[in-house]
């Protein structure tokens, strides 16, 4: 994914309050071996690809004046109440270097899932998104989970997780659980009363 920017000279408060009032958010780009540098991306552009899944978890293209680098979105402030962005931190990306970055959960299946079919079960997301280790190279758009033989009342943990090649999960402590199968308590009592 492609975005385009503009290096800043301007520095404080009310040359960042100038740029958002002229359409443009400031930003950083950080990391590597080169100096930090300012910046300004058109809002709006910027605004919609906020939006996009993709963004979030995706090396970017970065085009500054002409030079493009290899990035990824670390963070962004948004304003309280305005649909306002009112800063972007992007960090260089080396090729030969892991990255430590959260990627979104997909789950799939879920409606063939023995619970679900023939429990009734309710399969409840526990984590939207994890924490992994890869090169640049090998970075996925997200992690799917596939939920296809999952019991009522049993859970899937990040260890049972299928990663693609070269990524590894970093888990803090205990193997965290990812989703779970319940059946509610209203329907072991209507399968009671049923027998």
């Amino acid at each position: 994914m492609k975005v385009i920017a503009f290096a800043r000279k301007e520095q404080g408060t009310g040359a960042s309050r100038r740029l958002r009032n002229a359409g443009q958010t400031p930003g950083i780009i950080y990391g590597g071996t080169e100096a930090p540098v300012s910046i300004t991306l058109d809002h709006n552009a910027l605004y919609h690809a906020l939006k996009k899944e993709v963004f979030h978890s995706s090396i970017l293209d970065l085009e500054v004046d002409g030079k493009v680098e290899k990035v990824l979105l670390r963070d962004f402030q948004v304003h309280a109440y305005k649909q306002l962005v009112l800063h972007a931190d992007f960090q260089r990306v080396d090729p030969n270097k892991k990255i430590h970055v959260k990627v979104p959960l997909h789950f799939i299946n879920a409606d063939v899932s023995p619970a679900v079919k023939l429990n009734a079960a309710v399969i409840s997301h526990v984590v939207v998104e994890l924490d992994i280790s890869c090169l640049p190279a090998d970075l996925p758009e997200f992690v799917e989970v596939d939920l296809s033989k999952l019991e009522a009342g049993q859970s899937i943990h990040v260890s049972s997780l299928v990663l693609p090649k070269g990524v590894s999960a970093v888990v803090h402590g205990d193997d965290a659980t990812v989703a779970i199968a319940v059946v509610p308590a209203g329907a072991t009592s209507a399968e009671a009363e049923a027998k």
